[in-house]
């Protein structure tokens, strides 16, 4: 059993790449011009011509794909492997001949990082905190950035009741049969979605 298999039966990890691949069914050329925006935006250039970026936990890839049409030199790696094939998707349809690196990694595996160099930017959006060591993670990703890189992240923020709630919330919900996995996302998207 692989290491992410371990984590997920654990109910440690919640499975991303499931999300993804119904995310990839829905991606257009609108969402990828507002990906590319962003990183325009929140990178304050117009274009990521001769730069490398460093895209870790890429789930769908889409913001490896953006940077890459930017005009950067991509590497992206993610730790579950269901998103790691999103990634790999993205890269068969719009870069198949590229040297797009897509790979499988944990931001915690020191031997992993220490492979892959340093980046002028670091992107790493909404992943960090879910390693459950993210002050280990975030150091670690502060070492792959270029003297004069740009380290590009999100996480979330600290609710205390309220983010103790959601733990428990969702460390009961991957442990969860599949079909009650299912009913309770059903019932999620009524009650949040619609009537709401």
């Amino acid at each position: 059993m692989s290491i992410h298999s371990k984590e997920l039966a654990k109910g440690d990890r919640f499975n991303f790449g499931e999300n993804w691949k119904s995310f990839l069914k829905l991606l257009n050329d609108e969402r990828i011009e507002e990906a590319k925006k962003s990183l325009r935006l929140m990178l304050n250039v117009d274009s990521l011509e001769g730069k490398t970026f460093l895209d870790i936990g890429s789930g769908s890839g889409l913001f490896s794909l953006a940077a890459r049409m930017l005009g950067a030199r991509v590497y992206s790696f993610d730790f579950d492997p269901q998103s790691v094939a999103c990634t790999l998707e993205l890269k068969r349809r719009y870069y198949p001949d590229d040297d797009w690196v897509v790979e499988s990694g944990s931001v915690l595996d020191h031997n992993f990082l220490s492979t892959l160099g340093k980046f002028d930017i670091v992107y790493s959006w909404g992943v960090l905190h879910h390693t459950g060591k993210m002050w280990e993670a975030l150091d670690n990703v502060a070492k792959l950035v270029k003297p004069q890189g740009q380290l590009f992240i999100a996480i979330y923020n600290n609710q205390g009741l309220v983010s103790d709630y959601w733990k428990f919330i969702k460390k009961i919900y991957n442990k969860l049969h599949p079909a009650l996995k299912s009913m309770l996302n059903v019932v999620y998207f009524v009650f949040y979605k619609i009537i709401f």
